[in-house]
């Protein structure tokens, strides 16, 4: 009988497509349930090897995805919120995490698949409540793994009558071709748990054995290191580290227990249930699956566990091998320290790195706030070219920021994601607009100032100095609460309007007596130092307009 190889292509391929497509859909599920909770746990809960092994672990559990995990890592080694140290026991747990999925599609309820698909469509599209369709979507991502499995493996049933497919399946109990295959498969689809759902497919169809299922799901922990490294493209030499230890950890892990295949499964084989009561193909294709399962999570839990002692000598290792790269002359004044494009598809930990870059903006606005203050007290044209220069460093950072925003904006945001993504973008705005006022206002009075040979009062200068003082901590208050999402720092923001009207209103009263006793050169003194201090209130009314993001109500 000829084989209908347009069938079995289009119902392998098409079952891999509603396999992948349900992987994406449970894992953007479940990445959106845990919330900030994710990027939380994996920032500060990793402070040693161990824990963040357990850590690592975990989170992958949890979002079903070592890949996703690993991009993170590397996002947030890019960003500097996670040392390479840090890093190493979350990837190595990460790898524990992943088997979590083999272990699910293990189970032989693919007949319930459509009753999962209809009840989680329900749920995600009839439910009120976000975590309902949160739930929704994990539950409509898992029918539509299994019933992609379905059609897989009623595809693959006219192979049994293909004697050349048989004798392929026999050739990857070599371990090397398995491994390879597994891996160059793996690393096309970027999946190693599509990968080792496929070869549990084949298991539970009795085309592989044991040992030829172990040798591919090697493979495909070597395959699955190619996303970390892609992340890695571009960025930090942190980051491309983290990637290259995911490589070199899952390669030793393949190499150790290359030989030892044959042991492995033995012990796949003494915990995985048995069924006597069948025997023959029937017999293989209901224990295999789960044999391969356990396979795999006793191999990943292995490989931890011998080399969680190394991670100091991985650190170095790679560290050698990547030194950093010396600056160029040519590297711009400024550049972005925490945006990474890789966090993107992770709402909640994207929307974190703009808040710290947004501290990095307040930072540069700052620096320009307390060289204003400085090149009054000195009276120095050079302090206000700085101030410019701080002000184009300012710019290029509003620029990545906003950026940076509008593509997190054409991703799919929770209501609570949406009003963040508002706060920030007005918060990056208003900062710009201070430096704005800060370069173009305030020095080009200061030039101004200089170059028609004006001095203040020493009375004035100190009134001023006071006011600066005042509106420096409301500006630095708004940048915490920005950074914290820190409402007490807000309120402390709202809290310094009596001192600051005061200083105001002794400035204004201070310049108004003059006025009758004054000469023209005076005059013009008293024009600038009235415009200075308006300059200065409109900067602590934008520091207010940041903080009332932060908190419910003005106190």
């Amino acid at each position: 009988m000829e084989l209908a190889w347009g069938g079995v292509s289009m119902g392998v391929f098409g079952g891999l497509a509603l396999f992948l497509l349900g992987m994406e859909q449970m894992t953007d599920a479940l990445k959106a349930a845990a919330g900030t909770k994710l990027q939380m746990v994996l920032e500060r809960l990793t402070a040693n090897r161990f824990s963040g092994a357990i850590v690592g672990a975990l989170v992958t559990a949890t979002i079903q995805s070592s890949s996703v995990t690993t991009v993170l890592v590397v996002g947030f080694v890019s960003s500097g919120l996670m040392t390479l140290s840090q890093s190493i026991g979350v990837i190595m747990g990460a790898n524990i995490g992943t088997t979590i999925t083999a272990q699910i599609v293990a189970f032989k309820i693919t007949s319930f698949a459509l009753a999962f698909i209809a009840v989680g469509f329900a749920m995600l599209f009839l439910g009120r409540q976000e975590k309902v369709k949160h739930y929704g979507g994990v539950i409509l991502g898992l029918g539509m793994i299994f019933f992609g499995m379905s059609i897989m493996s009623d595809a693959m049933f006219p192979l049994h009558s293909y004697p050349p497919f048989f004798e392929l399946m026999v050739r990857m109990e070599t371990p090397l071709l398995g491994i390879l295959v597994g891996g160059l498969f793996t690393a096309l689809i970027q999946s190693s748990s599509a990968t080792t759902g496929i070869v549990i497919v084949l298991a539970s169809q009795g085309f592989i054995t044991l040992p030829a299922g172990i040798a591919l799901a090697l493979g495909a922990n070597v395959g699955t290191c190619v996303t970390a490294m892609l992340a890695s493209i571009g960025k930090p030499r942190a980051a491309l580290r983290a990637a290259v230890v995911h490589v070199v950890f899952n390669l030793l892990g393949v190499l150790i227990w290359v030989g030892f295949i044959d042991q492995l499964a033995s012990m796949a084989v003494a915990c995985s249930p048995v069924y006597p009561d069948v025997s023959g193909m029937a017999r293989l294709s209901a224990e295999t699956p789960r044999q391969i399962a356990n396979a795999n999570t006793l191999f990943n839990i292995a490989n931890t566990f011998i080399f969680i002692g190394f991670t100091p000598l991985f650190g170095k290792l790679v560290t050698r091998l990547l030194p950093e790269k010396p600056r160029r002359l040519d590297q711009p004044i400024v550049t972005p320290k925490y945006l990474d494009d890789h966090l993107l598809d992770t709402p909640s930990a994207a929307l974190n790195v703009v808040r710290m870059e947004i501290g990095h903006l307040g930072s540069q606005v700052l620096l320009m706030m307390s060289m204003a203050r400085t090149a009054v007290e000195r009276q120095s044209a050079e302090v206000y070219r700085e101030i410019e220069k701080a002000d184009d460093a300012a710019d290029i950072l509003h620029g990545a920021v906003i950026e940076y925003l509008n593509r997190i904006g054409k991703r799919q945001l929770t209501e609570d994601q949406s009003q963040e993504y508002y706060n920030l973008t007005q918060s990056a705005d208003t900062l710009e607009s201070i430096g704005d006022i800060l370069e173009v206002d305030l020095s080009g009075l200061g030039v101004k100032m200089i170059q028609n040979k004006l001095q203040p009062s020493q009375t004035m200068k100190s009134i001023l100095e006071a006011l600066h003082g005042h509106v420096y901590l409301a500006l630095e208050s708004a940048v915490k609460a920005v950074v914290d999402n820190d409402q007490l720092a807000a309120q402390d923001v709202l809290a310094l309007r009596k001192s600051v009207n005061e200083a105001v209103e002794t400035a204004f009263r201070r310049q108004v007596k003059s006025l009758a006793q004054s000469d023209l050169k005076r005059l013009k003194t008293l024009q600038i130092e009235f415009e200075m201090t308006d300059k200065l209130k409109q900067i602590y009314s934008l520091s207010k307009r940041i903080a009332r993001l932060f908190v419910p109500r003005e106190v």
